[in-house]
């Protein structure tokens, strides 16, 4: 114990005289353990930690085998719960926006309606008053009860203790408030928080008894759990087998199918993409750290050399070389965990600023990712490995060290691969590392351009969005076109509007719902006779012109075409092109998934719904008058600000219904959910290339100012013999820039071989980009000027006089 103290407090004073190295490498440390504690605490909350319930490794919920199907019907659930052998429960449940009235407060709210089994099956427990159950369901409308989430009770009822018992209003309708759910508990789904939930029998949106009943209708999500001793192979085994008689009774199942997968990030919508993306960040941000580890150990080595007589003079008078290298490694452990406590300090500062982050007001997002236990550890691991990689990589000099040889003034020991010090090596790997984290952000740059520049089928700039549901008002669907007429009208009387219309879910917002499309011909529906599937919108007369989506053929909808006339619809063009081929598609027919045969009147251009990455989707229109849809979102082209726009209609739809709750934004704003995604992905890798590009300057910069010091008497003699100064500057930095350029194509040549991996970050990766291998080069090169600015120009200012005077 006496012989560790020694050796630490020589280890600070190392540290304290060589006070500007270790406050560089404590922050650089500090940087590169702090980026992979924030990029897991992220992919700790998503993918590692399970929800907080009880046994929560039990619980899957249950999709589609094909990808991106994951809802379905209550029929279906029904018999799913009740025939299978591997579950102990299932519960089903689904999200709706509501409106909800209490006294004179009214709020636009976040609605999961949930199986009376739901509370019970998870495992939870309320904080006040009780929670529902299933001997609470009788069939429709049968349990107008609702259960409040902790936050919506404390943020919107000031934490009311007598709640419990009160009347509310849900779309116009009462229920009765029994209980409040637990501080902790936020559902099955890590980023949908709902505001309350109710039995799922009951229905506020007035969907109608179709919901209860039609298999046909897939809009729900079932999560189960496991019994015990059953894994999920074999209750995947079971399930499909229901799923198999389930589609010989029943044309509606047609194609049904089950697969498992984790709860909490929505199925396949969300769970495939983070996953990846995120375990392609984290891969990044090792890099980051080992550019960083690489750095430092470049730096230790040329301390190393420098303190060569030390260290030999050590040696000389009896120390072993074992009790040099604890030394050593001693050093890189303390910078290593100081850096590791800053480093990690602040990335829990920043994990819990993310945890109180709302990305979308208007959206029930929470970003959960404070740092627990498995955080703590990977950063107590990441600074304990970095302080060993870094310390231990100089270890060859204290191991092949010829302590005669360096008293006498020589060479501590033989260069690595003839004139290829350990450092060049070194510094080698760090550009290269660098520059493939560089040419990873440019991607991502790239990629968001290309997103922002796609084209949508519709024009964002210069429209403004006005969201409803008409079921707020407690109106139905059979009434939704008169209000919606009136909006429209409204909206077309104020200064500056060019156009206006109305859509029943907004491209690229909600995106809307898809159905199986049939020849006219067709006589049997089920969904494997049918062409193709299609996302179908209702919309107003106007709409095309308010959204600028071009007409290709045919006409737009009239208000003629209404309940009495003709089912018609306009389609795009693969819709066109899928059904018809070349064949002009206007005037032909064809059958939706109820059977209703359909006159095309009208082809539109593609666009985008869902995503931005989404593949050319069919989609058809029908007319608001023949498809009625209590969703709303009134489009409104404007000359004006959307700023100077807004409050003159929110004031004139409110003429209207003033109890009708409104979401106002410009179109752009709207679309900020669905450019989330890409967004962050130019944030995460600009980040990490922003780290890169200061490790490889702070890299490039140490070795070409280590050169220049070591040689700088060298320098003095050259010019005194009268070398011109480029030779001076060729000797000086010839091998920094030869180190940079190698380094700046073997990491352009990463990039290029990684292309699959940055295609699961960013929007159409490609490293192959002109625009990307330019910057890349212009970046490196500019990078490689900074860092060899300051040591050019003391090679270039030695005074031979001054250093032959202090010889």
């Amino acid at each position: 114990m006496t012989g560790m103290f020694m050796n630490l407090r020589h280890t600070l004073r190392q540290l304290r005289r060589s006070s500007a190295f270790t406050a560089t490498a404590i922050l650089t440390l500090a940087l590169g353990i702090g980026a992979n504690v924030v990029v897991f605490g992220v992919l700790n909350a998503m993918v590692l930690r399970p929800l907080d319930v009880p046994q929560p490794e039990r619980l899957y919920n249950v999709v589609h085998k094909e990808h991106g199907y994951d809802n379905q019907s209550y029929p279906d659930y029904l018999d799913f719960k009740n025939r299978n052998t591997t579950f102990s429960d299932m519960a089903a449940y689904k999200t709706n926006v509501v409106g909800l009235s209490t006294g004179d407060s009214a709020f636009k709210c976040w609605l999961a309606r949930v199986s009376g089994n739901y509370f019970d099956m998870l495992g939870v427990m309320p904080e006040l008053g009780r929670l529902f159950h299933a001997n609470e369901e009788h069939g429709a409308n049968s349990a107008p009860f609702v259960v409040l989430s902790d936050g919506f009770w404390r943020s919107h009822l000031g934490a009311d203790p007598n709640i419990v018992g009160k009347v509310v209003d849900v779309n116009k309708q009462p229920f009765t408030v029994i209980g409040v759910a637990p501080a902790s508990f936020h559902g099955n789904d890590m980023f949908l928080w709902p505001d309350f939930w109710m039995p799922i029998v009951n229905d506020p949106s007035n969907e109608g008894p179709n919901f209860l009943t039609g298999r046909g209708q897939h809009n729900l999500w079932i999560v189960g759990r496991l019994k015990q001793g059953v894994t999920a192979q074999q209750a995947n085994g079971d399930l499909n087998s229901i799923a198999q008689q389930l589609r010989k009774q029943h044309p509606e199942d047609d194609g049904l199918s089950a697969r498992l997968v984790k709860p909490g990030l929505m199925g396949d919508m969300l769970g495939d993409p983070a996953r990846a993306f995120l375990i392609g960040v984290m891969l990044l941000a090792l890099l980051v750290l080992l550019a960083v580890c690489v750095n430092l150990a470049s730096l230790f080595a040329a301390r190393t050399s420098d303190r060569s007589r030390e260290l030999a003079i050590r040696l000389a008078i009896g120390s072993s070389r074992w009790n040099i290298l604890r030394l050593l490694v001693g050093e890189a452990l303390i910078v290593s965990l100081v850096g590791g406590v800053l480093g990690t300090g602040f990335s829990a500062m920043l994990l819990n600023a993310l945890t109180r982050w709302r990305p979308f007001p208007e959206l029930p997002v929470h970003v959960g990712v404070s740092a627990d236990w498995r955080v703590y550890c990977v950063a107590l691991v990441l600074s304990v490995g970095s302080g060993i990689v870094f310390g231990l990589l100089p270890a060859r000099q204290v191991w092949k060290a010829d302590s005669t040889l360096v008293i006498k003034g020589g060479s501590a020991g033989k260069p690595v691969f003839r004139r290829l010090a350990l450092r060049d090596v070194l510094l080698a790997v760090q550009i290269t590392l660098c520059t493939f984290l560089v040419t990873a952000s440019l991607v991502a740059l790239r990629g968001m351009q290309r997103s922002l520049h796609a084209p949508l089928g519709f024009q964002p700039q210069g429209a403004v969005l006005a969201e409803t549901d008409l079921h707020m008002g407690g109106h139905n669907d059979q009434s939704a076109t008169q209000i919606q007429q009136r909006m429209i009208e409204e909206a077309r009387r104020m200064p500056g509007v060019t156009a206006a219309g109305t859509i029943s879910a907004t491209p690229l917002g909600s995106g809307g719902s898809s159905s199986a499309v049939y020849r006219q011909n067709a006589t049997d529906f089920r969904a494997s006779n049918s062409v193709f599937g299609a996302k179908y919108f209702s919309i107003s007369p106007g709409y095309f012109q308010a959204a600028q989506t071009k007409l290709l053929a045919g006409r737009d909808f009239t208000w003629h075409d209404d309940a009495h006339a003709p089912k018609v619809a306009i389609v795009n063009q693969t819709f066109a092109h899928a059904m018809f081929g070349n064949t002009p598609a206007v005037g032909m027919r064809f059958k939706g998934g109820d059977g209703t045969s359909y006159e095309i009147s009208g082809v539109v251009e593609d666009g985008k719904y869902d995503s931005l990455t989404e593949s050319p989707w069919p989609a058809m229109f029908f007319a608001a008058d023949q498809q009625p849809d209590s969703q709303t979102t009134l489009v409104v082209r404007t000359q004006l600000p959307a700023g100077e726009i807004v409050p003159e209609l929110s004031r004139a739809l409110a003429g209207i219904d003033p109890s009708l709750p409104f979401t106002f934004h410009s179109w752009p704003d709207a679309m900020d959910f669905v450019l989330f995604p890409a967004r962050t992905a130019t944030a995460s890798l600009g980040v990490m290339g922003m780290l890169a590009v200061l490790i490889a300057l702070t890299g490039i910069f140490g070795m070409a100012m280590y050169s220049v010091s070591r040689r700088i008497r060298e320098f003095g003699i050259r010019v005194a013999l009268g070398a011109r100064a480029f030779n001076v500057m060729r000797s000086a930095l010839g091998r920094s820039l030869a180190l940079l350029l190698a380094g700046s194509v073997a990491g352009m040549s990463l990039g290029v071989i990684a292309s699959n991996l940055l295609g699961q970050i960013v929007y159409q990766a490609t490293p192959r980009d002109p625009i990307v291998f330019t910057g890349v080069i212009a970046t490196m090169a500019l990078l490689g000027l900074l860092a060899t600015w300051i040591p050019a120009r003391r090679a270039l200012a030695v005074d031979p006089a001054g250093l032959l005077r202090e010889e």
